[in-house]
């Protein structure tokens, strides 16, 4: 019933996804979400997000930025960055991670997403066809419509940990 919204893979951070061996694995394009996958919710870019979106130039990926917010706040993150960008996304609709390839010249079969919410960042990814990768939130501070589905995820995120342990054994 949950393995819908099952992420392909989930990992502590962001910063601890293997980049260099993704882009060997054949991927040339990272979707991003923003808020509590990148920085804090409605920080702006930190050195660590710079870091990152300046190893995958230098590994050789695309990136695009794709978030719920409005522009002002995905504009004010994305000023250090300097990546593609698409604001209020109304993720889980499938369009904008459809028009993020086709910003970055990527397809379903190259192309990876990152986010930090099963219901609108993973759900999306997965009914677009994309490989998605789902990241614990960095910061517990969240506005109320999230931590009201947090109490969901944990549910959905149960099931996963149980179907995980059933498949190694």
């Amino acid at each position: 019933m949950f393995e819908r919204f099952f992420p392909d893979e989930y990992v502590e951070s962001t910063y601890v996804i293997p980049f260099e061996k993704l882009y060997k694995q054949g991927f040339r394009g990272v979707i991003f979400d923003i808020d509590n996958t990148l920085v804090p919710h409605g920080a702006p870019a930190d050195e660590r997000a710079k870091k990152l979106f300046q190893r995958l130039e230098d590994i050789g990926f695309h990136s695009c930025l794709i978030s719920n917010n409005q522009e002002p706040r995905v504009k004010m993150f994305n000023q250090d960055i300097g990546t593609e960008y698409i604001y209020n996304a109304h993720k889980p609709s499938t369009k904008n991670y459809i028009k993020a390839m086709e910003i970055m010249g990527t397809d379903r079969t190259n192309t990876v997403f990152v986010g930090d919410q099963l219901f609108t960042d993973v759900w999306g990814a997965k009914r677009a066809g994309i490989r998605n990768i789902l990241v614990k939130p960095i910061h517990p501070k969240e506005e109320i419509q999230i931590v009201l589905k947090r109490y969901l995820e944990k549910i959905v995120l149960h099931f996963y940990k149980k179907a995980l342990k059933k498949k190694e054994n």
